[in-house]
């Protein structure tokens, strides 16, 4: 399987989200600039946390208008797994490829400690190892990461399922604690927590190696010919 990882100025756990895939999961990874045009020859896309633009307007706000970002949402909208980590989350937000929007915590104070997650719905393509409402170990590092959205898009993200992880506890104001969510088809996954910083033991917790370890089994799965 291989793996596009996204890198935008600004971003600075490209090299984290590297690693997780090439030297844990033991997967195929390229490091993809932000001006190039296309995504087309890999099988997930990678989008990692950092500070995209140095985070002017509204976080992820600039780095939606950058050269590779128009085929980023062809692929995503076409099917492939995409996954975008923290500031990578709010790309997506604000690409539109997942609804909703991010505010400042509510404390107004960055935030950098391991969490809580609530595993909401193990029937996603990065879920399916988990055990359903699983805690998990997962490290948060943001200053902007109060979700927020409407009652209407609300109750859309629970009748369809869209609510993958939840914080054990409300560290952050998220609407309904929410600390991830996927799309209507489950190919796009955003979240804050940073799962490839908790891919080995020695970092605390290897809890965030099981997300791409379930999106690499489905691939395969869903890659199987048969005659």
């Amino acid at each position: 399987m291989k793996f596009a990882v996204i890198v935008f100025p600004g971003s600075n756990c490209d090299s984290d989200m590297y690693h997780a895939i090439k030297d844990e999961l033991k997967e195929e990874a390229e490091f993809v600039w932000y001006t190039e045009k296309s995504v087309a020859d890999y099988d997930a896309i990678l989008i990692p946390g950092g500070f995209s633009y140095g985070d002017y307007l509204r976080s992820g706000a600039i780095a939606r208008f950058a050269p590779i970002m128009e085929s980023v949402i062809k692929e995503a909208e076409a099917g492939k797994p995409v996954l975008g980590v923290c500031n990578g989350f709010q790309v997506l937000l604000e690409a539109g490829l997942l609804p909703g929007a991010m505010k400042r915590n509510k404390d107004l104070k960055f935030i950098c400690r391991p969490a809580d997650l609530v595993v909401e719905n193990n029937r996603t393509w990065f879920t399916s190892m988990y055990k359903d409402k699983e805690v998990v170990s997962i490290p948060v590092a943001h200053g902007e990461g109060n979700y927020e959205c409407d009652e209407q898009t609300l109750e859309s993200l629970k009748e369809n399922k869209q609510i993958v992880f939840t914080y054990k506890d409300d560290i952050n104001g998220s609407r309904e604690q929410i600390a991830g969510i996927s799309n209507e088809k489950g190919n796009v996954l955003g979240m804050m927590p940073h799962p490839e910083r908790a891919v080995n033991e020695i970092l605390g917790s290897a809890d965030g190696l099981t997300l791409f370890q379930s999106l690499l089994k489905n691939w395969r799965e869903s890659h199987v010919l048969t005659s």
